[in-house]
């Protein structure tokens, strides 16, 4: 029963989508913050007045942060070519997804953020694309960009730019993942130097948070990581050209692996307390009869969306203590949208030039702290969700400290002031939101029926 209430509402919901995007005639649009008192007005605003403005400019471009809103400004950029659960749809068809990414920056985060799918998909043009587009953001935000040529385009940007550059299928999931991970542990009794841990599915995701795993201190041994040819090991077949073609994955190759295992996600799992997989949707990509052969009382994530790799009834009976997906209608719900609003809220509130692998870790840290904090962790209850309104500001004042910290922010703020500036900034923008609402200058909901 619950398969089938799981497919309906996810059918429901793209129906009503469609219906609601075109009444609506899409999620966004821009609205001015200063006043309009008359048409004398325009002579402060823009000429004559605001030449003075952009002469100050021109001689510190740092000024920018200050007289215009590039310092919360964030551009999405995207070529289209790996959406969702969608894979290549091009960059009009990533428009409504950029679009929805857009509406949960500003209200969960009071993020400024403009859609920008491109025509653009080798590396180098996209790379261009952001180097140009620099002068009028706070920050870039890479999304839905195919594997492997993500990560040379991250890599690539974060040593060209004086901005912060993120990419939420790598640095997101991997944060949000890693705050997961940390909290299961806990709640399970295990620790980070010898937990045997599995990544099934070698894409963006799972790449991204072995990198950060380590980076953290987990042991690289102890990770195993699993694509669609079987386990990674310095002695498969294709080493070689995967050397060539995605050298992240060579990488982790060598890495980890410890015991050099060889095979498929059966061999990988034996005596394996964690499975993160980061795979193809479900619900027969991972079995029962793998997960048994894990440790008691072992961790799953199945990640994949829109259906996840295993239901979480039979990943239950398969004896998995606990259990995440992606999705909200289970419990246990590992989302970037958890994270990446804080984290960029609080980049952009230091005016950080970079959003660094330790920025990451310590903002995981926080979002699985406040779970602990409040007395809420269990097996059921491994993260905060995006109801727990609060976790945002805080998240955002540790991300905005500790890029101070490393030297990499404009401006300086305490703690404090940081979480009541991101607090005042958020609380803004659903006011802002509440009330068009209640003016009905965002109309009301017609009723649709899904069917």
């Amino acid at each position: 029963m619950k398969k089938k209430s799981a497919r309906r509402g996810s059918n429901d919901a793209s129906k009503l989508a469609l219906a609601y995007s075109k009444y609506y005639e899409g999620k966004m649009e821009s609205v001015p913050k200063v006043p309009i008192r008359s048409l004398d007005d325009f002579s402060i605003w823009y000429t004559p007045g605001v030449a003075a403005v952009s002469l100050a400019v021109a001689k510190n471009h740092d000024l920018s942060f200050e007289y215009t809103n590039r310092w919360n400004m964030l551009c999405i950029l995207t070529d289209g070519s790996r959406v969702l659960g969608l894979g290549d749809i091009g960059p009009e068809g990533s428009l409504p997804v950029m679009e929805g990414k857009a509406l949960i920056y500003k209200y969960l985060g009071g993020v400024d953020a403009i859609p920008l799918p491109v025509s653009a998909h080798e590396v180098k043009d996209i790379v261009a694309t952001a180097v140009n587009l620099e002068p009028a953001f706070g920050a870039i935000h890479l999304e839905d960009i195919a594997s492997p040529k993500c990560f040379e385009i991250l890599d690539t940007l974060k040593g060209k730019l004086q901005i912060p550059v993120w990419h939420d299928d790598q640095q997101g999931t991997a944060g949000v993942t890693l705050a997961a991970l940390y909290n299961s542990l806990i709640v399970t009794n295990r620790n980070i130097d010898d937990v045997r841990i599995v990544l099934f599915g070698a894409g963006a995701a799972n790449i991204a948070s072995a990198r950060l795993m380590i980076n953290a201190g987990f042991p690289a041994d102890n990770l195993v990581l699993v694509d669609s040819k079987g386990i990674l090991n310095p002695e498969r077949e294709d080493i070689d050209q995967m050397m060539l073609s995605n050298k992240w994955k060579y990488d982790l190759a060598l890495k980890t692996n410890g015991e050099r295992l060889s095979g498929d996600i059966e061999i990988a799992a034996k005596n394996a307390d964690v499975l993160i997989a980061a795979s193809k949707p479900g619900p027969r990509t991972l079995s029962r009869k793998t997960l048994e052969l894990m440790n008691k009382n072992g961790i799953l994530f199945a990640l994949s969306n829109p259906v996840p790799e295993i239901w979480p009834a039979e990943a239950k009976k398969a004896g998995m203590n606990i259990i995440a997906t992606g999705r909200s209608d289970f419990p246990n719900q590992v989302n970037n949208s958890l994270l990446f609003p804080s984290i960029i809220r609080g980049v952009l509130d230091v005016r950080s030039k970079a959003v660094p692998d330790e920025v990451i870790i310590e903002a995981a840290k926080a979002l699985a702290s406040y779970s602990r904090t409040k007395k809420t962790l269990d097996e059921t209850h491994i993260l905060p969700t995006m109801m727990d309104w609060e976790i945002y500001p805080l998240v955002a004042a540790v991300v905005g400290t500790k890029c101070i910290r490393m030297g990499i922010a404009r401006k300086k703020v305490s703690q404090k002031g940081l979480e009541k500036r991101a607090s005042q900034v958020i609380e803004r923008s659903k006011e802002i939101i509440d009330s068009l609402q209640e003016k009905n200058l965002i109309r009301k909901l017609p009723r649709y029926s899904a069917g």
